[in-house]
């Protein structure tokens, strides 16, 4: 498993890490022995970061990462959470007190004293350009609550706002084979100023992996089913923000570009996340999991040789035709 350094936190990740909203229960049901082996398949499999964050089951992912850490004391692993999702969605609720109730709450679950690292988690956008909200972030870091700080966006725009604030650590951002404008100034900023880049959702919420079609049914529990135009929260945390239909289509013409450009033996999951770590300026890719066969493949495709240039200009290619003029400027 490559590893890499994670922005200005200085600390060593996993090219590769592991997303967890799954094991909130935010996707379906995921008993607790399931999720503490999806965390035991890929830390077997090399990853050392884990991504989570307060609202995944109300605290029930970070309990869970919280409960394995504490049993496996020697596993040299990064724990990144987030925070900001459990009141109103209005800039003045980013305040010092709240960072403070939020931090404490995350520190009992995943029983550390000081966080790895914490993300504002897809705030308002006035907050990410707010001075009072990083002076309280920096408050953090000097009373020992937090190590660094990040956010995770759904904008570019906002991403490059949160880069250029000098303790600003990582950028956490959407971006996969159906989400291509990250790549056009994101990735070059964060390089430039030494932010590290988290890459979610690489298989936009499992169209990529090939095995969805238009006869896919989801659960009514499953974020797929019930936020595909934005009901809940941001459309694009849903297939990429792109409609089903399309999305099915666009999935088949890219597992036709693995099977004939992408490196022999790879499934199109593990195509789409090596496309994805392979991007000049990303730190780790974070997919999730739901069992550990998943955890394992997954993690895997950190170690693919370097795609070709057929098959990266057939992703472009696909974006292209397929999304650019619906969603290139949304996000």
């Amino acid at each position: 498993m490559p590893s890499r350094v994670l922005g200005r936190t200085g600390r060593s990740v996993s090219a590769v890490g592991l997303g967890t909203w799954q094991l909130g229960g935010d996707w379906g049901d995921v008993s607790e022995d399931d999720a503490r082996s999806v965390l035991e398949a890929s830390v077997e499999a090399g990853v050392t970061l884990f991504d989570t964050a307060d609202v995944y089951g109300d605290g029930r992912s970070e309990r869970i990462i919280g409960a394995f850490r504490a049993a496996n004391p020697s596993v040299p692993l990064t724990v990144a959470t987030k925070m900001g999702r459990r009141v109103e969605q209005v800039p003045e609720a980013y305040t010092l007190d709240h960072f403070r109730e939020w931090t404490d709450r995350s520190r009992r679950n995943l029983g550390q004293d000081t966080l790895d690292l914490v993300q504002l988690h897809c705030p308002p956008t006035a907050v990410y350009s707010s001075d009072a909200v990083y002076d309280a972030l920096d408050t953090l870091v000097e009373e020992q609550a937090i190590a660094a700080y990040g956010v995770s966006v759904e904008e570019s725009a906002q991403a490059l706002t949160a880069i250029a604030r000098p303790h600003v650590a990582s950028v956490q951002i959407i971006l996969n084979a159906f989400r291509l404008k990250p790549l056009d100034e994101v990735l070059p900023a964060a390089q430039a100023a030494g932010v590290g880049i988290l890459a979610r959702v690489p298989l936009a919420s499992g169209l990529l992996s090939g095995k969805y079609d238009e006869h896919t049914t989801f659960g009514a529990d499953d974020h797929r089913n019930y936020n595909r135009h934005g009901e809940a929260f941001d459309q694009g945390e849903t297939f990429s923000g792109v409609e089903y239909e399309a999305g099915v289509r666009a999935a088949a013409a890219f597992t036709a570009l693995v099977r004939e450009h992408g490196p022999a033996d790879a499934t199109p999951a593990q195509a789409a996340i090596a496309w994805v770590a392979q991007l000049s300026g990303v730190t780790s890719v974070i997919p999730g999991a739901r069992n550990p066969e998943q955890a394992r493949s997954n993690a895997a495709a950190a170690s693919l040789p370097a795609l070709s240039d057929a098959f990266t200009a057939g992703v472009r290619d696909l974006y292209d035709t397929w999304f650019r003029a619906a969603i290139h400027e949304r996000w």
